[in-house]
């Protein structure tokens, strides 16, 4: 009869080859993701959640297997950090580098667009659809409105899912001031950090978090935009129908935070916190799993379709714009097209009972 110490010895590699052939099997469930774009933290930072088991923000179920660098030789947060980024995810998580786009899509099954600028971006989408991978699309989707639309047509007619967000709307603290009542908000304000990047419009490459965070609030139906601006700020206040108001405050200079307030029907509800990647990373993994977005097409194009109007706005000297009317400049098509942004917020019916007192808590 065998002793214990030796039946264990016996026992152990076995066990070991069930443990990895359970993993190797795990592994290749794991759908692969190929990543274009690595001029980006969010390419380090994603690819850690994905493929590091070890990591506490693991997120099962996908896996980076390929990337393509590309990067804009003309800006230069890009150019500086695409070798560092490059570098990390080939040697730490073992990615493949490879040449082009087209590289990048062979022999996965869901692409990540991360480069860090709008321009290319239209073209990379041509190229991801030929091959007909489902697509998350960072921020910005685009580096105008038009390609926006364009992007989002093409996928259309090729049957392609995309979909792009930002990161703030799975936020926890953006999520209980979204749901803080169930009516939806009356108004609301949100503010953050507008980072300007040359060649778009100044609020599409960092003032798009705030944004976001305004419109999950706020939901959908935004008729139109007035915006004042200054070298250190730019306030823009949207019509939503029904008479609602969201208010963006892009801050390009001087102190920055993120924060959101919500007027609602009985309680004003302030953001008490932030969060990471994680939450938006399995809503994106869900999508490659699902096929099924999160965020509808109809939902990004109008917060790009208000960020665009801003921009219209401020070249018209603060004049309203209707994101309608840069939606149809921009070749929507009919069925995507905003209200015509003609409603008017009602007057008072009357002075609401048990205002607050003067410095009452």
């Amino acid at each position: 009869m065998r002793s214990p110490r030796r039946l264990r010895d016996l026992l152990i590699p076995v066990v070991g080859c069930v443990v990895a052939l359970f993993s190797t099997t795990l592994m290749a469930d794991d759908l692969r993701i190929g990543i274009i774009g690595l001029d980006t933290s969010h390419s380090e930072q994603f690819t850690l959640r994905l493929n590091d088991p070890a990591n506490p923000n693991h997120i099962p179920g996908a896996r980076v297997v390929a990337a393509f660098p590309g990067g804009s030789p003309d800006i230069e947060e890009s150019k500086t950090r695409v070798e560092g980024f490059t570098a990390t995810v080939r040697d730490k998580f073992g990615v493949r580098i490879v040449g082009s786009v087209e590289e990048a899509c062979k022999d996965v099954d869901a692409v990540m667009l991360l480069s860090l600028e709008g321009r290319p971006r239209l073209e990379q989408m041509r190229k991801i659809i030929a091959a007909g991978k489902p697509v998350f699309m960072d921020k910005p989707v685009a580096a105008s409105l038009k390609d926006v639309v364009e992007i989002y047509k093409l996928a259309t007619a090729a049957q392609v899912p995309v979909f792009s967000a930002s990161a703030v709307r799975w936020y926890p603290g953006v999520l209980e001031v979204a749901n803080a009542e169930p009516t939806p908000a009356r108004s609301a304000i949100s503010y953050g950090p507008a980072h300007v990047l040359p060649f778009h419009p100044d609020l599409f490459f960092y003032g798009i978090h705030p944004t976001e965070a305004l419109f999950t609030v706020m939901g959908t139906g935004c008729l139109s935009v007035i915006r004042t601006t200054t070298a250190s700020e730019s306030i823009v206040t949207g019509l939503w129908s029904e008479g609602r108001t969201g208010t963006l405050q892009a801050i390009h200079e001087g102190a920055m935070a993120y924060k959101l307030i919500r007027f609602g029907d009985k309680q004003v509800t302030e953001q008490k916190s932030e969060g990471d990647y994680t939450p938006m990373l399995r809503e994106i993994v869900k999508f490659f799993q699902t096929k099924q977005a999160p965020v509808s097409p109809k939902q990004t194009l109008e917060i790009y379709a208000f960020m665009a109007a801003a921009e219209e706005c401020k070249h018209r000297e603060g004049s309203r714009v209707t994101l309608r009317d840069v939606m149809v400049k921009a070749g929507a098509p009919e069925a995507w097209l905003p209200e015509d942004g003609k409603a008017k917020p009602e007057a008072p019916k009357s002075v609401p009972k048990g205002l607050p007192k003067p410095g009452a808590s």
